[in-house]
């Protein structure tokens, strides 16, 4: 991996600002790949997971990944123009801009839940902004990660090489003396990721999870409510980082939501784990531990709900059904945990300060998640919360919004891309001040002059 960066390097500071046309060019090249490995993508993805439907690829990984390429072509040409600053009538007849400037070689770091788009939109950003980028993919999804190689061949290896390799791989991926680090993952790996970049002050971009709320406010169409839920929950098999974690609602209402989403469950899936629009739990270390979650919960005094009068598992395809989980505690492992998985307990409330207070005392999570109708209440309770980012009667959606930043906040993460916040966080924003051949200031000052000084501060320290 050494030897790649210093190809890397080495190839950044031969040209260190690529022209905004061969940036372009680049990116065309990746959409046209993309497009015409749609059906490869496909079968890889699904054989990872051990089954995973078409439509969770398709509109979860492909489709978004594409937008997001043809947005960024759109708009590069502005996004990169100098933008220019006010210097005030201290600096003039100076005039100043601020200069979008390559980092370097980027890294980038992938997680296997979504291996397409989570892997390229970090690459293509990087790559929008001037750099070259190294992706470490994830071992979990070695036959999308030959696809996605077999994309990055010709001329974009120049720009991007993939790297593939085990949690030691990655731990040495990350010793490299990178110009920036983006991270995909885990809070807990977050941290050694964030510990090894600092070895050489580079800058990192840490995109990891936590459990997201959603409330449900009094006078929420719960018809509505339950269907978006039921989506969020259920793509990709709740093996999202911004899904839907537990669900606050009123105590009067929660009899109505359970109901609901039993009533669609049966309607949506009725096959249960034996359906095609069921995606399979990746692994079976990641099946057992959401089965132990819910051995756990129910012994610990909660109340399990399926919604189909079968089993609900599969354990031989890792496949599970929906399950919801009432009158749980905070001594349940499902309430301690990220779930990552289509496990969805619910939890009520009587009071608005209640549900604050309750999720302002756990580490802020990357997705917050309100429904309802009344403004000023979801006005109060949106600023009363601090979340990553924020969805209002929606689920997942606020994610492939390709102008919107993408970021996390406190243990949810830190920085962000997508739309021009990923550009500007591959790129240095060099502050530049232009001055001409007429420049008296220097004159003035090498001379010390007395009655610059009274003028100045006649201007600037007066109470």
């Amino acid at each position: 991996m050494q030897i790649q960066f210093k190809q890397l390097d080495e190839a950044f500071l031969a040209q260190p600002y690529l022209p905004i046309a061969s940036r372009i060019k680049l990116l065309k090249q990746i959409k046209t790949r993309l497009i015409e490995n749609e059906q490869a993508l496909v079968a890889a993805t699904s054989k990872d997971f051990g089954y995973r439907t078409s439509f969770d690829t398709v509109l979860g990984y492909l489709l978004p990944t594409v937008k997001t390429i043809s947005d960024i072509i759109k708009r590069l040409p502005k996004w990169s123009r100098n933008e220019k600053r006010a210097v005030g009538i201290s600096l003039w007849p100076s005039n100043a801009h601020i200069q979008y400037q390559p980092k370097g070689v980027v890294g980038v770091i992938a997680p296997w839940n979504y291996p397409i788009q989570l892997s390229l939109v970090p690459v293509i950003s990087a790559l929008a902004a001037g750099n070259r980028v190294m992706l470490k993919v994830s071992e979990f999804t070695p036959h999308t990660n030959q696809v996605i190689k077999s994309i990055m061949t010709d001329e974009l290896a120049q720009h991007c090489v993939v790297v593939e390799g085990d949690a030691q791989v990655a731990a040495n991926f990350c010793d490299i003396p990178f110009a920036h680090l983006l991270f995909t993952g885990s809070t807990s790996v977050g941290r050694k990721v964030m510990q090894a970049a600092s070895k050489h002050l580079t800058p990192v971009t840490l995109e990891l999870g936590g459990k997201s709320p959603v409330v449900i406010l009094d006078d929420v169409n719960i018809k509505m409510a339950a269907k978006t839920l039921l989506f969020g929950k259920l793509n990709n098999a709740g093996q999202i980082c911004v899904a839907p974690d537990y669900v606050f609602v009123p105590k009067k209402l929660e009899h109505q939501l359970v109901l609901q989403l039993c009533e669609l469950y049966k309607k949506v899936y009725k096959q249960g784990v034996e359906g095609k629009n069921l995606t399979s739990i990746i692994s079976d270390a990641q099946y057992q531990r959401l089965k132990s979650y819910l051995h756990d919960a129910e012994q610990k005094g909660a109340q399990l709900f399926s919604p189909l009068d079968d089993d609900q598992h599969d354990d031989l395809k890792h496949r599970m059904g929906l399950h919801l989980i009432t009158q749980v505690n905070d001594d349940m492992q499902v309430m301690k945990d990220e779930i990552f998985g289509p496990l969805l307990p619910i939890m009520t409330y009587e009071t608005e300060q209640q549900v604050i207070d309750y999720i302002n005392h756990r580490s802020q999570p990357l997705a917050l998640y309100i429904f309802g109708h009344n403004k000023e209440q979801i006005k109060r309770v949106s600023q009363s919360i601090r979340s990553g980012t924020l969805a209002i009667n929606d689920l997942l959606m606020q994610v492939t919004a390709d102008q919107l930043p993408f970021g996390g906040i406190g243990e949810s993460g830190m920085g962000n891309y997508h739309g021009i916040e990923g550009f500007k966080t591959f790129s240095h924003a060099r502050n530049t001040l232009v001055s001409g051949k007429f420049n008296p200031r220097t004159h003035l000052l090498l001379k010390q002059n007395k009655w610059l000084i009274k003028i100045l501060k006649w201007m600037y320290l007066r109470p």
